[in-house]
């Protein structure tokens, strides 16, 4: 049974319940199995040799998520080939595509957690009473190594964009 956190997390100050232990910075990177349609998946050594800056998001379809995607597609750009940037979500993989298309999103590659929560329980961000993700970030460096991570602890707040793109471009 994953470790339960409570006490970190809230949605507009309702208590929220953390499934999985938090990752820290020094930690190796967890793997997970996650999919990028309702058949294929992908896992983290399918990015092996890049730097990630990995986006949690609870739904594409909600209005911070959507800015927090955008912002992370356009920083993309300016980030160099060695970098990958994944939003994950709980999101279905038909939705993540429909959104990625009318957003124009074409950096980022999203991947959805629905199936397995293997990445929510790992990461620790799988919040109980909703089966959706905790709004988080975590660079991993070519290794695999945890080099910077945010927990929000209130579900509608905005990650802290230039910290993340800050980590991303110390390790390039």
């Amino acid at each position: 049974m994953a470790q339960e956190r409570t006490g970190v997390a809230t949605l507009k100050d309702s208590p929220l319940t953390l499934i999985g232990e938090e990752v820290k910075v020094g930690d190796q990177a967890p793997d997970f199995t996650v999919n990028k349609n309702l058949v294929e998946t992908a896992s983290l050594k399918d990015f092996a040799g890049k730097i990630k800056l990995i986006s949690v998001v609870p739904s594409l379809d909600t209005g911070v998520c959507d800015a927090q995607t955008r912002r992370f597609n356009q920083e993309a750009a300016s980030l160099g080939e060695n970098v990958v940037i994944l939003t994950i979500s709980n999101d279905l993989p038909m939705a993540q595509a429909r959104w990625c298309g009318a957003a124009g999103a074409d950096k980022v590659v999203t991947l959805s957690d629905y199936k397995d929560t293997s990445f929510g329980v790992g990461y620790g961000v799988l919040i109980k009473e909703l089966r959706l993700l905790m709004r988080s970030i975590f660079v991993l460096d070519e290794n695999d190594k945890v080099t910077y991570v945010e927990y929000l602890s209130e579900m509608t707040d905005h990650p802290d964009y230039e910290k993340a793109v800050a980590a991303v471009k110390a390790l390039v």
